[in-house]
């Protein structure tokens, strides 16, 4: 059977694993049961898709969207691998397709939601065609707390028992707990083969702000990034028909998406998305985890999201090619109210919200960072990072002081009017400020009124905000949103703890600059040649443009600038079935020139036979009328040398029997000189 390493370059088009993928994809091919926790962009989908390849029969892979699995066994077709989907978006022609590659024997990987596990004609589908492992992306979905819960994973246990066949799950997003969910309900509680190979993305950049016209912040930070793919998530769906208009106004080119849109009108943005470059999609976490474009340059958070797992999530959605790219968070102090709320009034039983709060208080803790924002998030993982020199912070390290003595002032406000009221009027006490509530409620005559008449009304909302942020304070639900005081605020006010808060974050920074070119003013003009014919060929065969190549392969040939079908061979990406399909493509525009070469050379590009191929004809050309020049002619076909390049015989008879004996009498010695010396 084809090896690991030749597979990843034949149909993959790497030359190496990435880190953590070998020792997956050894494990699931031997089949063992595997749960891995890969960053998102890290290679998760090639660690089945490849063992897939290796292992006999076929490999159901459970995915939650549709969209997520036409992507993938697009891309799948595209590298001249048998793969299907049975979904309830597919066509007629489409399902009876899968269905003669499945009775042919011809299918390596079927594509299935979890929902058709409910179907009771499904195990026995399964059985049928013989399936030798499953398995499961998104595995955190089994979490029946988690953010992205989908009843029918819990089904796939079952499914597993049944098939008894390996199961390898995978996900990007899952803290400890989540892991322990997934071993109980998928491995029955039998720990898996695990691998947690990081959750660092370092190519994406960091960054948070304190909201302060956040419109405007939106459309400044999508004008940075003019004519890059983006994604702008919104806490309402108001929100994103509002924001697309805006940014569609300013000239960008943007669309909505929300779960309260028709289905056909979701799909229709999803495949521009896909297909379009530089279309900016503000959506609800709607638009999730069918999202599999890897060359989204920015995503942005115009509301804070629901947790740090979310955020994480949402985050990677950018830069899955690698290449760099841009987030920005924004939240404010309605945002934390929202969220807190949402947890207090929500169903779940007192320690999930326990535990909701404690995935809140991480996030918030993340947005009023002091220092390095990505050692902050990785920490809660559970790793250890230095300074990144990739996040707000480090870029601009923001002004600290000790809001020990202004929290301390806040909290007795909050105590002296009874945990009965919200920041505006704690704020209008503290400041001084005479309004018909406070003579009213006569709270121009507590010993706090006018104590924090040295700091502005502005960055009083900060302090509160910060305080929120901590967790000192929390707005109660059952009086309105007022806001209270919780326990970890007791030693602050005791004077047994002291609080560095950051200076005034409402104040706008110095604006960072633009993001940095993906290639240098040089190679520019020719990255723009190669999207151009790149779109043409994706328009031309009515698939995304990142199935022909991503971002990421591109930026290589623009700055290598490959001459040769063989030098194009060695791009990052560029596998034998895209090679041949695309290679002449993409070498005119290099080159000017398509590559001229037999057919049957062409197969061979890039690989060792590709050289024993030219060597071996190098030796047929002074051979071609004998020794002494004056035989007659006699040469090989070119299909016939690709066969020797290709098989490489060892010895004078395994020779002859592929060229016969009048070949073999000329050529012979020569082709096997030519062969030993090829390793």
């Amino acid at each position: 059977m084809t090896g690991a390493a030749t597979l990843l370059k034949d149909v993959f088009g790497f030359d190496a694993f990435r880190p953590g993928q070998e020792e997956i994809v050894s494990a699931v091919t031997a089949g063992e049961n595997v749960l891995a926790i890969m960053p998102t962009g890290g290679g998760k989908s090639l660690c089945f898709q490849l063992p897939a390849l290796m292992r006999e029969g076929v490999t159901v892979v459970i995915s939650p969207l549709i969209a997520l699995m036409r992507d993938q066994v697009r891309a799948l077709k595209a590298a001249g691998v048998e793969a299907g989907a049975l979904t309830s978006g597919n066509t007629e022609d489409e399902t009876n397709a899968v269905w003669q590659a499945l009775d042919d024997g011809r299918l390596k990987l079927l594509y299935i939601a979890p929902e058709r596990l409910a179907a009771g004609s499904a195990l026995n589908m399964l059985r049928r065609i013989g399936v030798s492992l499953i398995a499961v992306d998104e595995a955190h979905c089994v979490s029946q707390w988690g953010h992205d819960f989908r009843p029918d994973y819990l089904r796939i246990g079952e499914l597993r028992r049944a098939l008894d066949v390996p199961l390898a799950a995978f996900t990007a997003t899952a803290d400890a707990e989540t892991r322990e969910e997934i071993v109980a309900k998928l491995f029955d509680g039998h720990a898996p083969q695990s691998f947690l190979h990081g959750f660092d993305r370092p190519n994406l950049h960091l960054a948070f702000a304190a909201k302060d016209s956040p419109r405007k912040q939106i459309l400044s930070f999508a004008a940075a990034r003019k004519g890059q793919s983006g994604i702008v998530y919104c806490g309402t769906r108001a929100k994103t028909e509002t924001l697309a208009q805006a940014l569609r106004e300013t000239g960008h080119v943007a669309a909505a998406y929300h779960g309260g849109m028709l289905p056909e009108d979701r799909r229709e943005v999803e495949a521009r998305f896909n297909v379009e470059d530089g279309l900016i999609v503000v959506a609800t976490v709607a638009f999730g985890m069918g999202v599999d474009k890897p060359d989204i340059r920015w995503v942005a958070h115009a509301d804070l999201p629901k947790s740090i797992e979310a955020y994480y999530q949402e985050i990677g959605r950018a830069g899955r090619d690698g290449a760099p790219a841009e987030t920005l968070t924004l939240f404010g102090a309605d945002d934390i109210r929202l969220r807190r709320a949402q947890i207090d009034e929500g169903l779940a039983p007192p320690e999930r919200r326990m535990a909701d709060h404690a995935r809140l208080n991480a996030l918030l803790g993340l947005a009023e960072a002091h220092e390095c924002r990505r050692a902050k998030l990785l920490q809660y993982f559970g790793e250890e990072a230095d300074g990144c020199g990739n996040c707000d912070l480090c870029d601009t390290p923001p002004e600290t002081f000790d809001g020990t003595e202004a929290v301390r002032k806040a909290l007795s406000a909050i105590l002296r009017t009874d945990e009965w009221f919200g920041a505006g009027h704690l704020i209008d006490i503290l400041t001084g400020t005479l309004t018909d509530k406070i003579r009213a409620r006569r709270h121009d005559e507590l010993p706090t009124f006018g104590v924090g008449q040295d700091v502005s009304r502005h960055a009083w909302q900060g302090i509160f905000r910060q305080m929120m942020g901590h967790d000192l304070i929390r707005p109660d639900p059952e009086r309105h949103g007022a806001l209270r005081m919780t326990e970890a605020a007791r030693p602050i006010l005791r004077g047994e703890e002291s609080i560095i808060l950051r200076r005034d974050t409402l104040i706008t920074k110095t604006r960072r600059a633009a993001p940095k070119a993906l290639v240098s003013d040089e190679d520019a003009p020719l990255l723009s040649a190669l999207k151009a014919k790149r779109r043409a060929l994706a328009e031309a065969a009515k698939v995304p443009a990142y199935v022909v190549f991503n971002d990421r392969t591109l930026i290589e040939m623009a700055e290598t600038r490959p001459q040769t079908l063989d030098e194009m061979a060695g791009i990052t990406g560029v596998g034998a079935k895209k090679l041949e399909r695309y290679g002449d493509d993409f070498l005119n525009v290099i080159t000017g020139e398509a590559a001229r070469l037999h057919p049957s050379r062409r197969k061979l590009a890039g690989r060792m036979a590709g050289s024993l191929y030219d060597q071996l004809l190098q030796v047929q050309s002074d051979l071609v009328r004998g020794q002494d020049g004056h035989e007659k002619p006699l040469s090989c076909s070119a299909s016939l040398l690709a066969k020797v390049a290709s098989h490489r015989p060892s010895s004078a008879e395994d020779l002859a029997r592929l060229l016969g004996e009048k070949r073999a009498e000329r050529f012979g010695p020569a082709f096997l000189d030519v062969l030993a010396t090829a390793d």
